[in-house]
Formats: C-alpha cells, structure tokens, sequence
C-alpha cells in the first residue's frame, strides 16, 4: 500500500512541477526544463526532481541548476496548494544524465555505422 502511494506521489510531482515550470516560474533560466522523474523517500518527507535541458554546455547546465535552485520555495509552495497531502516533501533538483548518455550512445553507434560503410 505504502509503495503504491509513493509511486502515485512521484508521478502527480512530476505532472505538476512539469505544469509549474511552465505556467509559473518566469525564470528564462529555467525555460525548456522537462521533468524526467521523481524519487520520494519512503516517509514522504523528500523529494529529488530529475529535470533533462536541451542544451548540453556545461554553463547552461549550471544557470539551469540555479534558476530552478532559486525557484524551488514558489515551485514548492505551489506544490503543497495543489496535492491533496499532509506535509510537501522537501525538493531537490538534479540534472539527468542518463538522456546526454543515450544520445551519446546514438552518436557513437551511428559514426561506427558511418565507418563500415
């Protein structure tokens, strides 16, 4: 039972914390943010929000990070008012790596492919 609400927490943070950023947040920092996923602790208390940026340079990742770092408080107050639980968990940001990794991947599978022909 506890699981199941855990994952069901991480999905709506997700859904609204996509929709915030989007609708909300004015920060140009924090412009074409995509939420990936959500981790949640078991007791509900934290929360780290894995977000993908289009871009790949290093002092974009960055401003990113502190864009959404200065943001967190709004995005999370906006939170507490629109999920139906007791306590807002803590949040957290952490850039993705796994998508830059698979589209480094395809770029080494496809020169490998390029080279056989």
């Amino acid at each position: 039972m506890a699981q199941y609400r855990v994952g069901r927490l991480e999905q709506e943070i997700q859904r609204e914390v996509n929709d915030i950023l989007l609708k909300r947040v004015r920060d140009p920092r924090v412009q074409g943010v995509t939420i990936t996923g959500v981790d949640v602790t078991g007791d509900l208390q934290h929360s780290t929000i894995y977000y993908s940026i289009l871009s790949n340079k290093e002092n974009d990742e960055e401003s990113t990070q502190k864009g959404l770092d200065k943001a967190t408080s709004l995005i999370r107050g906006e939170l507490g008012s629109r999920l139906s639980i007791y306590r807002t968990p803590e949040l957290n940001f952490k850039l993705d790596e796994s998508i830059q990794y698979g589209s480094k991947i395809d770029q080494l599978i496809n020169n490998l492919k390029k080279s056989d022909r």
